[in-house]
């Protein structure tokens, strides 16, 4: 095909670059998270869409707690399993995957968000950040006593000579005082 019919056909595609990140629920069990995650990619692609980037789910803790209404009570949750997949599709069938995603009992919460081309060509890989993160914290041992500042030093030093002084060198100097 020659370049300048492979650029109309660009141009005249309507399919929009998205990402759907996602937090399963941590209640599902360790060995299921892949099968939920291949359920997810398999609602996506059944709407026409192109998957051409993913991070698996992984277990984290949450940054604060989320509150969801199951089997008619409200539960609360402190970790998840977090991942998100890159697709493009038209924009016409969102919709219908949302009414998807939000029908899995499965998932906590998630977002869909419509990527700019700079997003859709670097991608942030969030659970190589956090082993990052991790890898950059390092324990420093710390003296359980503090070192004193440059006063508290003076102050120390001026009170270890007057500790010093014997007693003939303080006889002499109250004699010399009196005459």
């Amino acid at each position: 095909m020659p370049a300048a019919e492979a650029s109309e056909e660009v141009l005249n595609d309507d399919r929009f670059a998205y990402e759907l990140a996602f937090h399963i629920l941590p209640t599902v069990a360790e060995g299921e998270v892949p099968t939920v995650f291949d359920g997810i990619k398999t609602a996506i692609t059944k709407t026409g869409a192109e998957i051409f980037d993913e991070e698996s789910p992984e277990r984290f803790d949450l940054a604060y707690e989320i509150v969801k209404h199951l089997e008619g009570k409200n539960r609360k949750f402190r970790s998840a399993y977090f991942g998100w997949t890159r697709f493009r599709v038209e924009a016409s069938k969102i919709d219908e995957l949302v009414e998807v995603i939000e029908g899995n009992k499965q998932i906590l919460r998630h977002i869909i968000i419509r990527l700019t081309r700079v997003e859709e060509e670097s991608p942030f890989r969030f659970h190589e950040a956090l082993e990052d993160q991790e890898k950059k914290v390092v324990d420093v041992e710390v003296d359980s006593k503090p070192e004193p500042k440059a006063e508290e030093k003076a102050a120390e030093e001026v009170t270890k000579e007057k500790e010093d002084v014997s007693e003939k060198e303080l006889d002499k100097a109250l004699e010399e005082k009196e005459v």
